[in-house]
């Protein structure tokens, strides 16, 4: 029975050049000589440091342009609060997500369900799994996931006959 996955992935490689050459940019740009602006990364969590919040912004760009430049989707970043660290310094985590949230997962699935196509649908840990009798209707799903679903980068992967 043909069936593939939807996922939700990033390559860790990809984000850790990423994150080298947007540093490297900051290093060496005019606006950001004597301040202490830098990425730091612990495996998806990303943390940015800067002198204020206006820096705090042009680093974040920094970091969204090189991760674009890297195939990187920036949508699957998530950027948490702004906080102060010694003196006037502040900090952000910036959460690169992984695999497809519970809550997400369902409603992909409830749309293919509502779809009224031929095909069954069911949430393996962080992917959706989908099988069908034929091609032509995983085709259709692939494209009806694709039209709907614009908050989160999906891929569609390990398609089988």
């Amino acid at each position: 029975m043909p069936s593939f996955d939807i996922v939700s992935q990033v390559d860790k490689q990809e984000v850790k050049n990423a994150l080298e050459q947007a540093n490297k940019e900051v290093s060496n740009r005019f606006d950001f000589k004597g301040s202490d602006a830098r990425i730091e990364q612990a495996e998806f969590a990303l943390t940015v440091f800067a002198d204020d919040e206006f820096k705090l912004g042009q680093v974040t760009d920094v970091l969204r342009g090189r991760m674009a430049k890297r195939n990187i989707d920036v949508r699957s970043l998530e950027e948490g609060a702004v906080e102060k660290i010694s003196g006037d310094k502040v900090k952000r985590l910036v959460t690169v997500r992984v695999g497809i949230a519970t809550d997400n997962a369902r409603r992909i699935q409830k749309l293919i369900k509502d779809a009224k196509l031929k095909v069954q649908a069911s949430i393996q840990g962080d992917a959706v799994r989908v099988q069908g009798a034929k091609k032509d209707d995983l085709q259709a799903v692939i494209q009806l996931v694709r039209s709907s679903v614009a908050d989160i980068p999906l891929q569609f992967i390990n398609f089988r006959d």
